[in-house]
């Protein structure tokens, strides 16, 4: 008779971290720093109680297979709404669908090469299931987008009666993560030393979602403009607001 211990599926900790292959570019990291970053206030707004997950070109286990890599799938980018942010403690090797209970909300994919390999829609009938298939079928992630990071360009999917539907954007470029009340799209400006296309989050009314350092930043230039402003003013109107007039200086 099989034992309860041969039936368990192994856990994040059982399984690799990792496939072993490089980035394919220097711009994959900052951008998905970029994405964590500037979204991460909203989350904890959405998420009061602190329960989500971000992946970051970290693995989604959807299946058994030997060697276990190849029952993975790897995506740049993703957030899970809904679960706890550690288990037991620790914090999560890979994301494994069999011992979680919440399919990523979005994933995204950052494409390096021609975007034939995001797009594969191969079935497990005709071979190795693609990694738009397993998205699509396997996953079933209600949104996918694909960033071409050399012609500055997203797509965005989402699953509609169990198939990938290619999303409009709207009047800014931008498309709609309804469940998010955001927006994705592309930026154009200086991320970490380099003026490249980004890819970025705006609110719902269109407005983009600043990192901690442009809202440090936007602070600085509030405080400069006061400072200013009260610099005008004569010392006895300064004292008459309780404001040192040399703290000015």
């Amino acid at each position: 008779m099989t034992s309860l211990s041969e039936l368990t599926l192994p856990d994040h900790t059982q399984l690799p971290d990792s496939d072993g292959k490089f980035v394919k570019n220097l711009q994959e990291h900052p951008q998905s720093i970029l994405l964590t970053d500037s979204i991460t206030p909203v989350l904890q707004q959405l998420h009061p109680d602190g329960n989500y997950c971000i992946g970051q070109d970290a693995g989604i286990y959807w299946r058994l297979t030997d060697p276990p890599e190849k029952g993975a799938e790897a995506p740049d980018w993703f957030y899970v709404p809904n679960v706890p942010p550690t288990l037991n403690g620790k914090m999560r090797r890979s994301y494994v669908l069999w011992k979680e209970y919440v399919a990523p909300l979005i994933v995204i994919e950052f494409v390096s090469g021609d975007g034939s390999e995001e797009r594969d829609k191969t079935t497990p009938l005709q071979g190795e299931p693609g990694k738009f298939w397993v998205y699509e079928q396997a996953i079933r992630v209600p949104y996918y987008a694909i960033y071409e990071v050399g012609k500055a360009r997203v797509e965005v999917y989402r699953l509609v009666d169990n198939t990938y539907q290619l999303m409009t954007p709207n009047e800014r470029e931008h498309y709609l993560i309804k469940p998010m009340g955001l927006e994705l799209g592309i930026w154009r400006g200086v991320y970490q030393n380099a003026e490249l296309p980004w890819l970025r989050w705006w609110d719902a009314q269109g407005n983009l979602l600043l990192t901690g350092e442009e809202r440090a930043e936007v602070e600085r230039q509030k405080r400069k403009k006061i400072v200013e402003k009260l610099r005008t003013l004569s010392s006895e109107q300064l004292q008459s607001l309780g404001i040192d007039p040399e703290m000015l200086d």
